[in-house]
This record gives C-alpha cells, structure tokens and sequence, in this order.
C-alpha cells in the first residue's frame, strides 16, 4: 500500500467507517468465526482489547524473564520441518488483508492465493532453497481518521487473523503479522499480537513508513523508525521466543528509502530471530535494482535481504521483474514478498 493511496478500511465486518478517504470494502474477506488452536479474544478497531474468558491475561502485558532465568522447553517445528529458517528455506509471499487495496493476498479466495503462492515459489528454488510460502496480513491498520484514541490505525479482529491462520496451515505456511502503527509505537503494537505470536508459524513484519510522530498524520508524510526502537522489539520478542521454545521466526522490516531507517547499521542481531530487511518501492526494473543497492549494501551482521514486488504498480512502469531477475540481485533475496 503506498503513501498515494492511503486506504482506510474498517478491520471487520462490523466496523462502519464515516472517513472520506474510506475504501469500498465489498471485495474483502468478511470476519468470519473460526475454530483455532489459540482460543482467541476480540479486538475493537480502534485498539482496545477484550480478552475471552479463557484468557485472563492481557497480551499486552505478558512479562519477560530475562533469559538467563529461563529453561526453555523442547522447540516446536516450522511448518515444513526444522527450527532454522535460513540458509534452508526461501520466503515467498503475498501481502494483503481487509481491502483489495491492500495487495493480491485479501483479493478472492484466500485458498486460490496461497495456491498460487506455492506456484510462484517453485519458481525461485533454483540454488537448492526451499521455497516457504508466506501470507503476510496487514493486521495492524493505519487509518486515515484519529479514531478514539487517537492513534491512527486499527486492528484486525482476531476472529479474521484466525481464518489467515487456518489457511496458512492447511497449506504448510508461514503466517506474518504486519503492523502499520499510525501514531502508536511499534512495541506496543507488537505486543497486542502476543497470543499469535506464541504459534510455531506465526511472525512479524513492521512498517515503518506508516509510523509517524505524535503530531503527524498518516497519508501527509512518510513515517520513519530508528534501530533503536527496532532493536527494542527484537529483545522483547527474542526473549519472548526463546522462553517459549518456539523456532525461529521471521522479523521483517519494510524499507523503502534511507530515511525510513536512517540508522541500519546499529541494529542487533538477535537469538532465535531472522532480521529480513525488505527493500520496497515502485518503478521500473533499473530504478528497483538502484533502490536495491542503495539499501542492502552494506548490511548489518545477521541481517538477511528481501525484496518487494508490486503487481499493477511495477507495471505502470515496465515489465514485472521474474524470479530469475529477482535472483540476480546480490546479495540474494532471502525472502521475496508480492502485492
């Protein structure tokens, strides 16, 4: 979703929104209930929390022990075997969620989508990597309008991040958490999602060219992050993963200019997390590849490169890029991600 096209969409079926910049949601997947292992609570969209009855804890509070107290239990596998992401694995994904707008994963049947994400994936096992598919929902909204907390995003119900779960399974998949924050902070939105964040194949992606300042609105400038903050919530969720035996997870980050990330090189690797800095942007071939270089090299130890393709907006300027294009990019694209 670029800066242009600010799309403001309710996070759910019931959510009614009154904003001019408002989106037509008639095309996107209704919140329908879902029988999922994690037994769920309800999150309103503008953020406030109700937890179910069989979970008296909010997400948002759950502590962290440092982890020289902690005897971590026996980890649970991947979705295609394994506890290692890297060098095994490649990410193949689409991105998507409550409007059309949001990318090829919210378009149609979600089943379809995945379907044609395993397609595209085989397309990049060329080096030996296995392909690992990947939906990556924007669960964390920006809006256009305050809302009552004036924070400037909503969530997605848990009961719709449960169905992107559901199907995400079926097919063997990787399920990632996107969160656009608005005015909010990254960590703390982060750890609102703490429930789905405690699944083997559940991780996160932050977009911080939707994080802005207390005194800024979304769709009027570009947001930015500092690797401050980012090395913030890699120590809690690398804490958080490790206390619950879980493998690795993907911790991606969008970027698609230096100044979203004006600071890269101080960011710190971290136990039990795979550092995927995704390179975005819109254009033709030659300026992609520019942006490419400009912000993979050099890249901070431990951290891994992806790289971002746009379906109609790539092609307003030329063709899309193929996979064996994309593979010639250096470093490799660990994780490449369409919408």
């Amino acid at each position: 979703m670029s800066l242009a096209s600010l799309v403001v969409a309710g996070c759910g079926s019931e959510t009614t929104n009154t904003s001019p910049l408002a989106a037509s949601t008639s095309g996107s997947p209704s919140a329908t209930t879902s029988t999922d292992p994690v037994t769920p609570g309800t999150a309103d969209p503008q953020g406030s929390s109700t937890t179910s009855s069989s979970s008296a804890v909010d997400p948002t509070t759950v502590p962290v022990t440092p982890e020289t107290t902690t005897t971590a239990p026996a980890a649970r596998e991947l979705p295609r075997g394994g506890t290692e992401l890297f060098p095994h694995y490649r990410l193949v994904g689409y991105s998507g969620g409550a409007a059309k707008s949001f990318g090829r994963l919210g378009i149609g049947d979600l089943q379809a989508r995945v379907d044609e994400i395993e397609k595209l994936g085989r397309k990049y096992d060329g080096d030996g990597r296995e392909p690992l598919p990947v939906l990556e929902l924007i669960t964390t909204v920006v809006q256009a309008s305050p809302g009552k907390d004036k924070m400037y995003r909503a969530r997605t119900r848990d009961a719709e991040i449960g169905r992107y779960l559901k199907v995400a399974r079926k097919s063997k998949a990787l399920l990632l958490l996107n969160i656009q924050p608005g005015r909010a902070d990254f960590l703390t939105e982060v750890k609102a999602m703490s429930k789905w964040l405690e699944e083997p194949d559940v991780g996160l992606a932050l977009d911080p060219e939707w994080a802005v300042g207390p005194k800024q609105t979304p769709g009027h400038v570009y947001g930015h992050t500092s690797a401050g903050e980012l090395n913030q919530v890699s120590l809690w969720l690398s804490k958080f993963v490790t206390q619950r035996g879980l493998p690795e997870k993907a911790f991606v980050v969008h970027q698609l200019a230096p100044r979203i990330i004006s600071d890269v090189p101080k960011i710190r690797e971290r136990k039990g997390l795979q550092f995927i800095l995704s390179v975005d942007g819109i254009g033709a071939r030659v300026d992609k590849e520019k942006t490419w270089r400009k912000l993979v090299q050099p890249l901070p130890d431990g951290t891994h490169a992806g790289f971002k393709l746009f379906f109609e907006e790539d092609r307003e300027h030329g063709k899309l890029m193929t996979p064996s294009q994309v593979l010639k990019l250096k470093p490799r694209p660990e994780y490449v991600l369409y919408e």
